[in-house]
């Protein structure tokens, strides 16, 4: 038995300059069940490293033994054992020797707090700690260490898409402003900032760097005017997509109000019926709707009502996005908004005036041959508001009694599924990161 977990933990975890000198199973005592405890010991003739700058000096003295959690091994709690020697270096004097399995003063071991950040993916945080008999102090620490270690190690090389969009946290008009690499078999997270503003987008492109910016091909995002003059301003080159959902958003809302509109009109003349129950008949796809709510359509199609109008338009503009060829969806969109404005109907005009004005920006996605759009972008919010809201605080957000030196804002690095081994480096891109491999994680410096 022992040599077997010996040879497993020299396969999984080696300790350059260390042994696995014991181990020992330790019975059920009280609540706690059984444990096993590994002891290290120092290879002979092995000299430690100082903890500062990691030069090889003499023994001076040992610290009283130390015990690191490690991973649980079937179900069992494990443990390393160490006596740590204190270092005396030329340069650095006296201090205690670097650990290869841990950082600083931290009791966890570097792959048990990546086991817990792994797991924290699919828990709570207190539901982590109970499972695996540690502390709730002890995953928020685990998953601080996995940001820190991948806002080190980060690469920002080869990034030529990405998309900019903002979602709501927390009670009231509390924004986030994200940044996505959208490249074909890479997206992931690269920035986070809690506010919705220009500075915080010009932050970004500036800690990008102008050579990366230039770099840029295609940048998606909404139709805010501030985001497209940031990124007119650092990345005009690129193509800027304009986001298709909200797009269609606008032309929804247009019917909406426009049914509004009837409706109060026609309850002026004591008709309170034709309109009523029919929002979600106009909004919804044909496809998607009901049997009764397409048999109300149908009737309400019959009637000459701007509401009619008003959807017949929406429900034609849908035949832009089918174009391949950006003169063709340009001559569309003419055409299409020259019907909207002799239409008559005021919230469909609007549209029309704010499509016109963003002509060049709409034709963009078919220069871009149609491979970018927000629906990545999209998903991608989605995986960020599961993880504030129901399992990963945001940095900024703890409580007063869990500080960190996290900044408000910064790079994040995550890892696709056909890369290499990386540590997953921020609290939302650890719901889709890979975590570090138990022989892959950084020294004890």
């Amino acid at each position: 038995m022992q040599l077997q977990l010996q040879t497993l933990l020299n396969l999984v975890h080696p300790l350059k300059s260390f042994v696995y000198a014991d181990i020992r199973l330790l019975p059920r005592v009280g609540p706690r069940g059984a444990t096993i405890e590994v002891r290290v010991e120092p290879r002979k003739n092995g000299r430690g490293r100082c903890f500062g700058c990691n030069r090889s000096g003499p023994t001076y003295d040992h610290q009283p033994e130390r015990r690191f959690d490690f991973v649980p091994c079937w179900g069992l709690l494990v443990f390393l054992l160490y006596s740590p020697r204190r270092v005396e270096c030329s340069r650095c004097g006296i201090h205690v020797e670097a650990m290869p399995w841990a950082m600083g003063k931290s009791s966890m071991t570097t792959v048990y707090m990546s086991f817990l950040a792994t797991w924290d993916r699919r828990l709570s945080w207190t539901e982590t700690a109970r499972v695996f008999a540690s502390t709730w102090d002890n995953v928020r620490r685990a998953v601080e260490w996995v940001v820190e270690y991948g806002l080190e190690h980060r690469d920002l090389n080869g990034i030529t898409a990405i998309g900019v969009d903002e979602v709501q946290y927390g009670k009231g008009h509390k924004s986030l402003t994200l940044v996505y690499q959208i490249d074909a078999g890479y997206r992931r997270l690269l920035w986070i900032t809690e506010t919705r503003t220009v500075k915080a987008v010009e932050r970004f492109f500036i800690c990008l760097g102008e050579a990366r910016s230039k770099a840029l091909r295609v940048v998606c995002s909404d139709m805010w005017k501030p985001y497209l003059n940031v990124i007119q301003r650092h990345a005009g080159q690129a193509f800027n997509v304009l986001d298709k959902f909200h797009i269609v958003a606008h032309l929804n809302k247009a019917v909406d109000e426009t049914r509004r509109l009837d409706a109060a009109e026609l309850r002026r003349q004591g008709d309170k019926v034709t309109l009523k129950h029919t929002r979600w008949c106009l909004l919804k796809r044909p496809g998607k709707l009901t049997k009764k709510q397409t048999g109300r359509l149908r009737g309400l199609l019959r009637l000459n009502l701007r509401t009619a109008r008003a959807y017949l338009l929406k429900e034609d503009f849908n035949h832009f996005w089918t174009y391949v060829s950006p003169t063709w969806a340009g001559k569309f969109l003419d055409r299409w908004c020259d019907m909207a404005m002799r239409s008559g109907i005021e919230p469909m005009k609007a549209k029309a005036r704010m499509l016109r004005s963003h002509r060049e920006l709409l034709l963009n996605y078919f220069r871009a041959k149609k491979e970018y759009s927000s629906g990545v972008v999209e998903g991608l919010n989605t995986k960020v508001k599961l993880g504030s809201r129901c399992f990963i605080p945001l940095p900024t957000c703890q409580s007063p009694n869990t500080p960190t030196d996290l900044p408000d804002e910064a790079f994040f690095l995550s890892s696709s599924s056909d890369t290499g081994r990386h540590v997953p480096s921020a609290y939302y891109s650890a719901l889709y990161g890979r975590v570090l491999p138990l022989d892959a994680g950084p020294t004890g410096r």
